[in-house]
């Protein structure tokens, strides 16, 4: 119906209005549909108005590793569900989410859902190229790829910016690092890591800005960290570390607040890279303040035990003195150790300052705040897997109920760090107990390998090649019983020992242990640079020993051993029948007197007693504290042997600072025979080297020089010339004779290196020896060589191995001629004498020296290294103070390796 229609059906203009109003109402209204259903194509009523996709299938493809199931259970689109793009854009950010897949799509097929994923590929391995400096067991552990895991874009970054690190803590800034990936067959990759080490940044400059008292080069004493130069090649101090910056502007801080600047403070430090990144420039910027000295210094003790005065009074730092913030910090820790010894193991020291910038002074009091006396609630032993408790428990000076102690805390640390058994590092921890009164002490320890298999080979300047095997266990079955064998071979000595030693035997305090052992040496002498074997010793024996503690530090040892000895001399080179022919027996002459006096077997039956005293804080690299022991034997209880000997050892360490340690160390000794008898030449001491650097071995005391005589080629008259003495010592017989006193002092100073050479074991020394070695009774000279004199020597007859003497006996034949033969018979069948064969010792003269108390000294410097192919040691040394007759060696080594 039209309007003018509606319009025309009434007479009523009101009525025409509102019928108007309401055609054109509804015409707006119905004008969307009317448009809409004139788009679409009216087919039927289903699409005029379409539903919803309802998702009916959801399939995976391109899944090769992972099954299909498992792909869906990552995403939260399911059949039944309504698919939407925003369900989708989700399903595809899950995926990519599990890190899995290289790339992945999602496709709705009127509702059948369609995932399209390609997986990443499996490492199958890590490979480094170009690392030098960082061995792959350094790298590998610290980044997150491993061969069988999948690849990941986003841990192959992170592992490249881990290796940038790790080169950047070696201060090498320049180091880049670029990734590769190298396919292969069934989905798998090689993941190459391209490393350009670049060189090691160093720091070139320090500069120091805002100083006044001090100069730059004082400033730069006192850092860890040092300006690369040619003299620190071997530094790892030179390189840049953030973390030694920081620690260097606390040392800065330090140093002033010693030397009396308690304002003083660090306002910036920068570390710049230089553009190249080969070199870091560091400026610090100070402010040093105004110096202060000592106010009033006094100590108020809340403590009962402690007097308040008694404190004051011995308090190191006075009135007036420049303040130093070290000297107050480490007297309130003396504080804190000496409360502790009294029982106060949780007092507090609190030093009080008042600083008065008037007149620039600075005042401390230090407070002992009131605190209960402690007692040990529990020892708690943790960390121990191998070791028994009562192992480390038998080591502790305190038990449950005893007072607390700090110095003997500190005694049973030093005494199972000397167990050899557990880090070095180990400590004593405190806590508190159930009550305020109480403590509970934790031996949290850390254990290490404590048996030791070693096959060694090596060169030795005094043994020539050794060649050793041992075996020992120094915790056996987690008791502290030391077990061990061992066989030694070398040129000149061969050795084989099996031991046995228990700390506490029957879980008492006492100590038992027993040695076998075979030696057998050849001992020597040089001619012309030549080692020549005099004789040869075999010992064969064993030892008793039983340690009882006297106290903490002392103790006494017994000991009981049984040697069988046998000396022998090579009878071709030393034996003949000039003393009681036809018998051979060894000849003075040829061998010497005091050879000929040791041949021979012998039984030592040895009864000894130490006592022994001992403060060191570790046996096996003592830094601070004492020993001393003195020892007394006797042989006579049974056996053939007979004397009386007494030893003394002493040693005193001291930690200078700053890595330096100090030792004083000095032993000495004497032998006396017994029942009227001599001391034999195996019993006596010997001095050289090693103990006496700068001499070469048994090139200390007493000594007998062979000096031959020759036919001097000046004389006027050849046809009787005269001796000639030869004294050059490459051309005389030297045998050392030992003596029956020596003493033997040695001053040495470690001397700590930087960090980088102390990595590889060094560790230097500077030493200064003095010996003397004395008292071998000599006999006239000339009772030996008075028939033995120029210019034809000493002859004595040839026998043969019946004893017969020996003749040349010379026939004339027929056609003239002669023939020569070597017979016993005195007489030629004719009736004429045959000529004797003798044995001829060319004239010499004996030559004794080096029998003297004086002093031999030599300074000289040390090297312990532990390389990589084994222990190695090398000494120089000079002799300032010598005797005629001494053996001197300028220098010494000594190494050997492990395989």
């Amino acid at each position: 119906m039209k309007a003018s229609e509606i319009a025309g059906t009434t007479n009523r203009p009101g009525l025409a209005r509102l019928g108007l109003s309401l055609l054109c109402g509804t015409m707006l209204a119905g004008m969307p549909v009317a448009v809409a259903a004139q788009e679409a194509p009216a087919e039927t009523p289903a699409e005029a108005a379409p539903q919803p996709d309802v998702i009916r299938t959801v399939a995976v493809s391109g899944a090769q590793r992972l099954e299909p199931t498992t792909i869906v259970s990552y995403i939260r689109l399911r059949p039944g569900q309504t698919y939407t793009q925003a369900a989708a854009d989700q399903a595809l950010k899950d995926l990519y989410a599990t890190e899995l897949f290289a790339s992945a799509s999602v496709v709705n097929n009127g509702g059948d859902v369609v995932i399209t994923v390609v997986e990443n590929p499996v490492i199958n391995r890590i490979v480094l190229e170009g690392n030098k400096r960082l061995k792959e067991d350094k790298i590998l552990p610290e980044i997150k790829l491993a061969p069988r895991q999948i690849f990941t874009r986003s841990k192959v970054r992170a592992d490249v910016a881990r290796i940038v690190e790790l080169y950047k803590r070696q201060g090498r800034f320049a180091a880049t690092v670029e990734p590769k990936m190298v396919e292969l067959s069934q989905n798998r990759v090689d993941v190459v890591f391209e490393i350009n080490e670049g060189p090691k940044s160093k720091v070139r400059q320090i500069n120091i800005i805002g100083n006044e008292a001090f100069s730059d080069g004082e400033l730069r004493s006192e850092m860890l960290t040092k300006q690369a130069r040619a003299t620190r090649f071997f530094s790892s101090r030179t390189s840049y570390d953030p973390d030694r910056l920081a620690f260097d502007q606390q040392k800065l801080r330090q140093f002033y607040l010693t030397e009396g600047y308690a304002d003083f403070r660090v306002v910036s430090a920068v570390a710049e890279l230089t553009p190249d990144k080969r070199d870091f420039i560091i400026t610090y910027v100070v402010e040093e303040g105004e110096r202060y000295k000592f106010g009033d210094v006094a100590v108020t003790s809340e403590l009962r035990d402690f007097s308040s005065d008694a404190l004051t009074s011995n308090l190191p730092m006075k009135t007036g003195e420049w303040y130093d913030a070290k000297l107050v910090e480490d007297t309130s820790e003396q504080f804190k150790e000496l409360a502790g010894t009294f029982g106060y193991a949780f007092a507090e020291v609190e030093p009080q300052f008042r600083r008065n910038k008037e007149d620039l002074t600075m005042s401390v009091t230090f407070v002992m705040r009131e605190a209960p006396r402690v007692y040990v609630e529990r020892i708690d032993v943790n960390g121990n897997t191998l070791t028994q408790d009562k192992v480390i428990r038998r080591e502790f000076r305190l038990v449950e109920g005893d007072a607390f102690n700090s110095l003997q805390v500190k005694r049973s640390e030093n005494r199972i760090k000397s167990l050899g058994f557990f880090q070095e590092n180990f400590e004593v921890s405190q806590k508190e107990g159930t009550t305020p009164d109480r403590i509970a002490l934790e031996a949290n320890v850390e254990e290490q390998a404590t048996g030791q298999l070693q096959l060694s080979a090596g060169f030795s300047s005094i043994e020539s090649f050794i060649l050793a095997a041992s075996i020992q266990q120094r915790n056996f079955r987690g008791r502290g019983q030391t077990v061990g064998a061992g066989v030694n071979y070398s040129r000149y000595s061969k050795s084989a020992n099996l031991s046995f030693s228990e700390p506490y035997v029957f879980d008492r305090n006492i100590s038992a242990g027993v040695d076998i052992y075979r030696r057998d040496l050849n001992s020597f002498n040089y001619l012309n640079n030549d080692r020549n074997t005099t004789f040869q010793q075999t010992t064969t024996g064993a030892q008793l020993r039983l340690g009882v503690p006297l106290s903490e530090y002392t103790s006494l040892i017994g000991s009981y051993t049984l040697n069988f000895d046998d000396v022998s001399l090579d009878e071709n080179q030393f034996f003949s029948d000039r003393l009681s022919p036809p018998n051979l027996t060894c000849d003075p002459l040829l061998a010497g007197r005091y050879l000929c006096e040791a041949v021979g077997s012998r039984t030592s039956s040895i009864l000894g007693l130490t006592f022994a005293y001992d403060t060191l804080d570790s046996r096996l690299r003592p830094t601070r504290g004492r020993s001393f022991s003195l020892t007394g034997e006797f042989a006579g209880l049974g056996g053939s042997v007979k004397y009386g000997r007494l030893r003394a050892r002493a040693a005193q360490y001291w930690p200078l600072g700053s890595g330096f340690i100090f030792s004083v160390q000095g032993e000495g000794g004497a032998i006396k025979a017994l029942s009227g008898g001599r001391v034999q030449l195996t019993d006596r001491f010997f001095l050289g080297e090693p103990q006496i650097r700068g001499f070469d071995i048994r090139g200390v005391g007493p000594r007998v020089l062979r000096q031959p005589i020759i036919a001097d080629p000046d004389s006027p008259d050849v046809n009787n010339p005269n001796p000639l003495v030869i004294t050059d010592r490459e051309r005389v017989s030297d045998d050392a004779l030992g003596g029956n006193f020596y003493y033997l002092g040695r001053a040495e100073i470690e001397i700590p290196l930087g960090s980088g050479v102390k990595e590889l074991g060094l560790r230097p020394s500077v030493f200064v020896d003095v010996g003397a070695l004395w008292g071998s009774n000599f006999r006239d000279p000339q009772d030996l060589v008075r028939d033995c004199t120029f210019p034809t020597g000493c002859n004595f007859p040839q026998r043969d191995v019946n004893g017969n003497p020996l003749f040349s006996q010379t026939v004339t034949n027929a056609d003239g001629t002669t023939t020569t033969t070597i017979v016993t018979s005195p007489t030629a069948p004719g009736g004429t004498a045959n000529t004797p064969l003798l044995n001829n010792v060319p004239p010499f003269t004996e030559v004794f020296l080096g029998d003297s108390p004086k002093p031999r000294v030599s300074v000289g410097i040390g090297v312990n290294w532990n390389s990589p192919f084994g222990p190695f040691r090398i000494d120089f040394a000079q002799v300032l103070l010598k005797q005629p007759g001494d053996d001197t060696k300028r220098f010494t080594f000594n190494v050997g390796t492990q395989f």
